[in-house]
């Protein structure tokens, strides 16, 4: 098995929470890239994103997932990734080469209840019709998510011990 485990795939599916209890139940350190970014920008994504751009964010992206995968003194790790880490090749070609990558994946409507039941500030919600934004992310990532998994999950109607059961269970062949 690889060093890492990565986890991919739409906001909204689970990849912090899983990556949390996932690493606990390992005994792994947890690695959240969207927390990293926060944390050396000192600001939300949000913001990061209005005031310096995507192509900032996406650069300190791929430097956080660096660090996680590479930098870590050879301590595995459970990695929760933004969405959108699959756009930048070098992004994908890290994460096959240093990570097992699991796509955690559930419908749209799925995807806009849960980002809804969740008090932070989602910029997905903030379209005018998060379904379509959904959607139209699915559409751009969709084939990525697909082209790097070693496993997907489709987390609809799963509450988050039985992702990590799944997840442990394919681990272990």
């Amino acid at each position: 098995m690889k060093h890492s485990i990565a986890l991919i795939g739409l906001s909204g599916t689970g990849k912090s929470t899983i990556a949390r209890l996932l690493a606990r139940r390992l005994g792994w350190r947890r690695c959240d890239i969207d927390a990293m970014v926060v944390a050396y920008a000192g600001c939300p994504i949000a913001e990061l994103f209005a005031v310096s751009g995507e192509a900032y964010f996406r650069d300190l992206e791929t430097a956080m997932l660096r660090e996680a995968l590479v930098g870590a003194d050879d301590q595995p790790c459970v990695i929760a990734t933004g969405g959108g880490i699959v756009l930048c090749e070098a992004n994908r070609t890290l994460l096959r080469d240093h990570a097992y990558i699991v796509w955690l994946d559930a419908p749209t409507t799925t995807l806009v209840k849960r980002l809804a039941a969740h008090a932070e500030q989602r910029p997905l919600l903030a379209s005018a019709d998060p379904a379509a934004r959904i959607e139209s992310l699915r559409a751009e990532r969709g084939h990525l998510y697909q082209a790097l998994a070693n496993q997907i999950i489709d987390t609809d109607d799963m509450n988050p011990e039985q992702i990590v059961a799944v997840c442990s269970q394919a681990l272990r062949r």
